[in-house]
């Protein structure tokens, strides 16, 4: 490891140059074998035989198995997403959502998703954002830059940080230990960043073990782990979407070791692209057993915090050839309703506003979610693909949530309220005080 001078380029939205020191990278970019970086965790895929009778189910014997406690089933699961009356499943995964938030409270975060590098080697073919090494496009984040993007979302009432990026060869571990460590120093400030495959990079190129890195990270302050690089957890679509990336296999025994050693994490899903709806649910029930592993093992307060769905967005994307459209409301608002009733193990379901929209992500609300994430002060990742949203106000998110008719309240990583909201004649918001029985949400 040297201190080397990074190539400085400028930013994708700015006319300042992004690099304006020298940061921490490697001389030597070849990555070690894969079995270096294993660990080893008991894993079911698939969870559906390759044929599935589905002809003993009826959408009523489902819903009211569920509403009455009983988990459901994969293949029940598949029937209400082939079969199901949307609206039938709406009511129910809304019934849930209330019993779980009889508050009716829905949540969200203010947050900046700093993207460090657009650096990749990965080369997944949904993706619009990376550049490979040498492309004139490619940069990395000065320090500097990265303090003073922190500054303005802290200016902003940001009590969080993704740092989120791609693959590239030239960072090794002692890079993210400066990044983190340094930003720990100067700021009280969570940061839930990087991403399973991004952490499976970062021990191929250190040649270390997962469970080593994760240690490292969380030491130098990595508070929690999302849940991106899932897409679909299928090994037959992650061959075909992202061959270069980690498996599904893999992803999965990541997650497992980042809750063994403490660090909450969040569940994604990319869908409504070569995904077919039975690929959905074995991604749902590799999530769901994993997290009965965590809970079994640490306790209920341990795992998974939240279960994100996103659509896929073709846009300036080598996928579009093959998968030209996006998903319809529909298909987003059934699939994320379906997982509300499938996750009887996880506690928060997050509607996607930033992928389908803001219309779309307000009726999330109705179909099972309880949170609405992040109003996004900064996204380059999934904003290269062309998403129907970029960025909102948090008076417009607050204005979103009461149009739904539901108690705005503003939350930390950990899903603790800092704010309620008060709405007055004239349709000004005003922040309340949390009481104190809604302060553990």
């Amino acid at each position: 490891m040297v201190l080397a001078p990074a190539k400085t380029d400028k930013s994708p939205d700015s006319d300042t140059d992004v690099v304006s020191s020298p940061i921490r990278v490697a001389t030597d970019v070849r990555a070690p074998k894969l079995s270096a970086t294993r660990v080893r965790t008991e894993i079911s895929l698939p969870y559906l035989p390759e044929t599935v009778d589905l002809q003993s189910f009826s959408q009523d014997a489902l819903l009211e198995s569920v509403l009455s406690g009983e988990r459901l089933s994969p293949e029940g699961a598949l029937w209400l997403l082939q079969h199901g009356d949307t609206e039938a499943i709406r009511s129910a995964a809304d019934q849930l959502r209330l019993r779980r938030f009889p508050d009716n409270r829905a949540t969200f975060i203010i947050d900046r998703n700093i993207n460090y590098t657009n650096i990749c080697v990965i080369k997944c073919s949904f993706c619009a954002f990376y550049r490979l090494p040498g492309s004139p496009e490619g940069y990395r984040r000065s320090m500097e830059n990265i303090f003073e993007r922190i500054d303005e979302a802290i200016a902003q009432g940001a009590t969080q940080i993704m740092f989120q990026g791609g693959h590239d060869p030239e960072l090794r571990i002692e890079y993210y230990e400066d990044l983190f460590s340094s930003v720990k120093a100067r700021y009280t400030i969570t940061l839930h960043s990087l991403s399973p495959s991004e952490v499976h990079h970062i021990a191929r190129y250190s040649r270390l073990t997962i469970a080593e890195t994760l240690r490292r990270l969380k030491a130098a302050g990595l508070d929690s782990l999302p849940g991106g690089g899932a897409e679909i957890l299928t090994e037959r679509v992650k061959q075909a979407i992202s061959p270069l990336k980690n498996s599904a296999a893999l992803w999965i025994e990541i997650m497992d070791e980042a809750h063994r050693q403490g660090l909450r994490t969040t569940g994604t899903m990319m869908l409504g692209h070569l995904d077919t709806l039975k690929d959905r649910v074995e991604h749902l029930a590799a999530l769901r057993e994993s997290q009965d592993r965590a809970h079994a093992s640490f306790g209920r307060d341990s795992g998974y915090r939240a279960f994100i769905p996103w659509t896929y967005q073709p846009d300036n994307t080598a996928l579009a050839v093959q998968a030209p459209t996006r998903a319809t409301s529909e298909d987003y608002l059934r699939t994320l309703a379906v997982s509300r009733l499938f996750f009887d193990n996880v506690t928060h379901i997050q509607g996607s506003w930033l992928t389908v929209g803001r219309n779309t992500g307000q009726t999330s609300l109705r179909y099972g979610a309880d949170d609405l994430g992040s109003i996004m002060l900064e996204e380059n990742v999934v904003s290269a693909a062309g998403v129907v949203e970029k960025c909102m106000t948090n008076n417009a998110m607050i204005e979103l949530i009461v149009e739904a008719g539901r108690v705005p309240a503003r939350r930390d990583t950990t899903y603790r309220l800092l704010e309620t909201y008060n709405v007055g004649d004239d349709g000004a918001f005003t922040p309340a005080p949390v009481p104190e029985s809604a302060i553990a949400y």
